[in-house]
């Protein structure tokens, strides 16, 4: 479905924009122009399954996300009531089902996104063009499928898809040497630069004027020509956490997989802003469209509706971190912590409870504190900065473990420092293990030597031999994984054939672990 084809918004609803567009900008929000779409639950669903977008390539894993919303639907276990994507401009949709009080929630809420992604820091170097190059990446993989077939290709992609956190968030941000690591375009060109001698062709003059077989003979030599002048080298000079952009240069792939492992490495960069800022993110546009709803958008009528389903989505759980509460509870502790001037030494210092209590200064720099905030953190930097003690005490925050011998979970501990340590441990690198390229020619034998730099948290063994299976896909050749078992530096090997695990001593592995 094409940008053209969607419904207008009716003009109760338009004026209702126009009006909280005003009101938005008038409280110092900065946005690119919104476009807001109206769509049933089945076209929300099928978008919200593309990850926002109304296209996406062709893979299983997107109908069965498809599936999943439609049934909680269904059943009233779920309901999508907004989606936003972070282009130029950007695209809100809003459900038409939806009540009149909800409609202008969910339009206040949007604004206060489209603010973050224009002005936050780890969203200034993602494509805000991306709307045409995922529909450039579905045209790639859809010649794929047509030239290689859709079992082949969708095959490939599982085992992309596996492994495609495994890349440096970072990086986009960093100047590491002289030479920048290449980082996802921003140009959008139709096919990715190779050291090929590849002939420019029309699409369907391509296999003839470029054989396949031709490619891959001279990719061939050059991997050869590439290992001779590495004998009894390592490679990398140093670690390397993108492990997609070292499968991509070093990896023996075909032309069209190392262009379909590109595709996913690019949208992978994409996405990764977001999982940076989740409680930034909905903490900021959940502080907005309270701010404007309750001093701008709520006659008398709407009031309680407003009410039951703002309390709803700022609900928490005991065993369920809500990303929407604790966002906006910390802006909001942080306008008024500046507000009132509780910051700074003086205050540290002050071990007087009675004082703290009614500690004043009225500086009124809440506001402008909170879009500095907005501006420069993620959500690691948020919490580790603006989480303190007294916030976690007034919010009865605590930490929790699954217990092994009573099969359920169970407060770990009440104790700041252990509350803060946990938030922030989940919330690095998303939670999931941090992977590194330790070698490219381990032992001289063109094996990959893989490190999970370990933070207190071991693999699940069964994940870990999963993925080392599909990297050793991408590889061509055997693949090890150092990690920690039992307290134990182990390596984890798969040579195609078999998964291996042996135990490794200090001087075996190439750097010690945290």
């Amino acid at each position: 479905m094409s940008i053209s084809t969607y419904r207008p918004l009716p003009d109760d609803i338009r004026a209702i924009q126009d009006e909280m567009e005003k009101v938005a900008a008038s409280y110092g929000l900065d946005f690119y122009e919104t476009i807001f779409e109206m769509l049933d639950y089945e076209e929300l669903s099928r978008f919200a399954a593309y990850g926002g977008f109304p296209i996406r390539y062709p893979h299983w894993r997107f109908g069965a996300q498809f599936d999943e919303l439609m049934k909680g639907y269904s059943y009233g276990l779920q309901k999508i009531y907004e989606m936003v994507i972070n282009t130029d401009p950007c695209y809100a949709y809003l459900l038409n089902c939806n009540s009149m009080t909800d409609q202008k929630l969910v339009i206040a809420h949007v604004y206060g996104h489209c603010d973050f992604f224009k002005n936050n820091a780890w969203f200034s170097k993602t494509n805000r063009r991306m709307l045409d190059q995922l529909a450039n990446h579905a045209a790639r993989i859809n010649r794929y499928i047509d030239r290689y077939g859709h079992e082949a290709v969708e095959e490939f992609i599982d085992s992309c898809l596996s492994i495609e956190d495994l890349i440096d968030p970072y990086s986009p941000h960093i100047v590491r040497s002289v030479k920048q690591r290449k980082q996802p375009s921003d140009a959008g060109d139709e096919e990715p630069e190779t050291n090929d001698r590849r002939f420019r062709a029309k699409d369907y003059m391509d296999s003839f004027v470029n054989p396949q077989e031709v490619l891959d003979q001279e990719r061939s030599q050059q991997q050869e020509e590439y290992q001779r002048q590495h004998v009894n080298r390592s490679f990398p000079a140093e670690p390397v956490r993108d492990v997609l952009q070292f499968l991509i240069e070093h990896g023996q792939l075909r032309e069209w997989q190392r262009d379909v492992l590109s595709i996913i490495r690019e949208e992978a960069y994409y996405f990764a802003p977001q999982g940076q800022t989740k409680i930034m993110n909905e903490g900021w546009a959940s502080y907005w469209h309270t701010t404007i709803m309750t001093n701008h958008g709520l006659t008398d009528a709407e009031v309680i509706d407003y009410a039951d389903h703002h309390s709803g989505t700022m609900a928490t759980s005991p065993t369920r971190l809500n990303p929407y509460k604790l966002g906006i509870e910390l802006f909001r502790d942080i306008e008024e912590r500046w507000n009132r001037g509780q910051f700074g030494s003086e205050w540290d210092n002050c071990d007087d409870v009675e004082v703290r209590d009614h500690w004043d200064k009225k500086l009124g720099l809440g506001r402008e504190k909170i879009f500095e905030v907005r501006r420069i953190h993620n959500d690691i930097t948020f919490i580790d900065t603006f989480l303190t003690e007294d916030f976690c005490r007034r919010h009865r925050m605590f930490s929790f473990a699954y217990n092994d011998e009573e099969k359920t979970y169970e407060i770990e501990s009440r104790e700041f420092k252990d509350v803060k340590q946990h938030l922030l441990r989940n919330l690095t690198n998303y939670g999931r293990p941090q992977i590194r390229v330790i070698d490219g020619n381990y032992r001289n034998r063109g094996e990959l030597y893989l490190q999970h730099q370990f933070a207190g948290i071991e693999l699940k063994l069964d994940d870990a031999e999963d993925t080392l299976h599909n990297v050793q896909k991408l590889w061509g050749r055997p693949v090890n994984l150092e990690t920690v078992i039992d307290e134990t530096l182990h390596l984890l090997t798969f040579d195609g054939q078999t998964h291996r695990r042996s135990p490794l001593t200090k001087n075996e592995t190439f750097t010690l672990t945290n």
